[in-house]
């Protein structure tokens, strides 16, 4: 057996005694674990998709050091409750993360490094898979000239069916941007970097945008008002359709890596990625015990990778007017 799948099989024991007694409202006015025990649970969590039904959710499971990772996802019954974490039937043969529901909720987009042919993982293209009955068709290479021989990462969907991803092209801003392939007839333009609302000499990465192409969320690392590892930003288009200068989401924003976010169909939530440690540098007093240090590693805030969700509605009124729900 293949030590990645060896790995993922462990995890995957561990994450399937979690209850999924599952929440989705109200989102908190601040921060917090999302579903600590049933999606945070002390491994490396990150991503996330809702359906626009609600009534689907997946998210990234990866392994230390992101050497394999896997998409999951829990499904809600008829009588509301949530099933508990499974491998989706797309997944868990190659790296697949990041998914991406297109807004009708026929589409979910992800990014792999599964081979267009043979066996053999290739660098990571943005693959889609779409509603068949009751589940989805085998996932589908979007092909040139979206995917090319270097990286693209992290796709979002809008509903006119263009696309923006994270890719390190040549023809960048920075050394990480955040890409848009316009859809028309069926068919994708070339690929264009958005403007420098969004897009610095730094890295951008990690976009979701909303269906109407209105907002923009992100992570950038490097510039001068980030706190640590990478932070969350938001940008809004103004009346001439051009990205406004994007602000740091201080209010939720650690020291450590934020990213991956993601907003609720509804527009109420947004969930996200976190990195952030809650695990002290010293025990005064009375020395640590093997239990008590085994229960913080293994813990959410560990250093790993946990979601976090709050009010979306109450974020943005901490932004600047033009930031604001209008």
């Amino acid at each position: 057996m293949k030590k990645s799948v060896a790995v993922l099989l462990v995890l995957l024991s561990l994450t399937s005694f979690a209850q999924s007694k599952l929440s989705l409202q109200p989102a908190p006015p601040n921060a917090e674990l999302f579903a600590p025990g049933i999606i945070s649970t002390g491994f490396n969590e990150r991503d996330f998709a809702l359906s626009p039904d609600g009534a689907e959710l997946y998210y990234t499971l990866q392994s230390p050091q992101g050497i394999f990772q896997t998409i999951l996802y829990m499904k809600k019954d008829g009588k509301g409750n949530w099933s508990s974490p499974q491998v989706a039937p797309f997944a868990g043969m190659y790296s697949d993360l990041e998914p991406a529901f297109s807004p009708d909720g026929k589409k979910l987009f992800f990014s792999s490094n599964r081979p267009v042919s043979g066996d053999k993982p290739k660098d990571f293209d943005i693959w889609v898979v779409e509603r068949q009955g009751g589940g989805w068709s085998a996932p589908k290479n979007l092909g040139a000239p979206v995917n090319t021989g270097e990286d693209e990462f992290y796709p979002s969907v809008a509903r006119n069916g263009n696309l923006y991803y994270t890719a390190q092209y040549k023809n960048g801003v920075g050394k990480e941007d955040i890409f848009l392939a316009h859809y028309d007839k069926g068919r994708y333009a070339d690929p264009v970097a958005l403007d420098t609302g969004v897009n610095s000499k730094a890295y951008e990465f990690n976009a979701y945008v909303s269906p109407d192409e209105s907002i923009i969320l992100f992570t950038s690392y490097g510039r001068k008002d980030d706190k640590g590892r990478g932070d969350l930003y938001m940008s809004v288009k103004d009346a001439s359709g051009h990205w406004l200068p994007a602000v740091n989401l201080a209010a939720i924003n650690s020291n450590k890596l934020d990213y991956c976010p993601f907003i609720s169909p509804d527009g109420s939530t947004l969930f996200f990625t976190s990195e952030r440690i809650n695990i002290p540098s010293s025990f005064t007093g009375t020395a640590a015990t093997v239990s008590h240090l085994k229960a913080l590693f293994t813990s959410p805030q560990n250093g790993g990778g946990d979601l976090y969700w709050i009010n979306f509605e109450a974020l943005r009124k901490q932004l600047p007017p033009a930031y604001q729900k209008q």
